[in-house]
């Protein structure tokens, strides 16, 4: 799925613009620069305002779409939950759960080098930013029980078991890796980051 698939939302509605046409910005654009906002500025420092002028939108456009400004950090998480879900249902027999896993992390989270800005500005304010950390453990709690079931079904074991369990913590373990260690190598993708965490992370059925 391309970027431009990805982030195809209902569009935001804008003032008008120098041409007399209503101006079009995509939840997923107004997201990024309130990310920007974020890093450049301060998340706290930050008001919903300010985002909304920096956009050229209305405060009350800002809500529509997001109920406060730490969820601008979640734009994209359904989308790509749904799509990550739909990998591993996708994913062939004949590789083994760890790799279907990695390969689906690796499809869902890199968006391409044109959305890096916003995925290394999302990274950090995950990684660093107290504001977010609530929701990003549910976030993550989400994934880990998918792949915790997705594992415990490809190799017929509970949802209890201690691999499918392991799997579950050792990937979302090495996503958050992957992205801490992507802010520090820029000269990497985030797909040759998350290949490199999740091989030294990998857990072992015994």
């Amino acid at each position: 799925m391309g970027s431009d698939e990805r982030h195809a939302l209902d569009p935001v509605d804008s003032p008008v613009d120098r041409g007399g046409r209503p101006a079009m910005t995509s939840p997923h654009e107004l997201a990024a620069q309130a990310q920007r906002l974020f890093i450049e500025n301060g998340f706290d420092q930050t008001s919903v305002e300010e985002i909304a002028a920096t956009v050229g939108v209305s405060r009350r456009t800002f809500f529509r779409y997001f109920p406060t400004k730490a969820d601008v950090i979640w734009v994209e998480s359904e989308n790509e939950h749904a799509l990550f879900e739909q990998l591993l249902d996708d994913a062939s027999p004949d590789i083994s759960p760890w790799a279907a896993v990695t390969a689906a992390y690796i499809a869902t989270l890199d968006h391409g080098r044109a959305e890096d800005d916003w995925a290394r500005h999302r990274a950090r304010l995950i990684l660093y930013e107290p504001a977010v950390q609530a929701q990003a453990n549910q976030v993550f709690r989400r994934w880990r029980v998918t792949v915790t079931r997705f594992v415990a079904t490809r190799t017929d074991k509970s949802d209890e078991s201690a691999y499918a369990r392991a799997a579950g913590h050792a990937a979302v373990a090495a996503s958050i890796a992957a992205h801490e260690h992507w802010l520090t190598h820029t000269e990497l993708s985030i797909s040759e980051c998350m290949r490199i965490l999740f091989d030294a992370l990998e857990p072992h059925d015994r």
